[in-house]
């Protein structure tokens, strides 16, 4: 069963799902993959991972680093997990490029590295924000893409004092 909440957020209503232990999504609406995997009669409910998910983000857009990540559960393949895995360890107010990310999860499964399904793994990001998706950039310079939108990506930098 999956369940999903609603959650009003400074830069529009964000949609979290739940397989009832863990986060599984949280997109902006209306964004691309907008609820990508998603039943089509998820339940909503109140969670203990939706007020942890809701606590994070209030913290978050009230311009702090939260201390705490709510439990996730990410990416279908190995690859995925390990760009996922990759992201969350980007440092609050800090960026990396597609490409460092790339070499890193090559390294870590012993392939050669990729930038476009590094790219391809990020712009897929079930769990927007939380996993900063937001801070990967392309290798010379510019936003690079972000299913939820440029002009929310910059601000979700520019919250975190990266300047473009």
């Amino acid at each position: 069963m999956l369940y999903v909440r609603v959650w009003p957020s400074p830069l529009g209503r964000i949609l979290l799902a739940s397989d009832g232990q863990a986060l599984t999504g949280l997109w902006f609406e209306g964004q691309r993959y907008f609820a990508a995997g998603l039943t089509s009669s998820p339940v909503e409910v109140p969670l203990p991972v939706f007020e942890q998910a809701e606590r994070w983000l209030a913290i978050y857009f009230s311009g702090r680093q939260p201390q705490f990540t709510p439990a996730l559960r990410l990416g279908k393949t190995p690859y995925q997990r390990a760009v996922y895995d990759c992201l969350l360890r980007i440092p609050w107010g800090q960026t990396a490029t597609y490409d460092l990310i790339a070499r890193e999860v090559a390294a870590r499964l012993d392939q050669r590295p990729c930038a476009r399904a590094a790219g391809g793994a990020i712009s897929r990001n079930p769990i927007s924000i939380i996993v900063p998706c937001h801070r990967a950039l392309p290798k010379g310079g510019g936003l690079g893409g972000y299913a939820g939108g440029a002009d929310r990506k910059k601000a979700l930098l520019a919250l975190e004092g990266v300047s473009l």
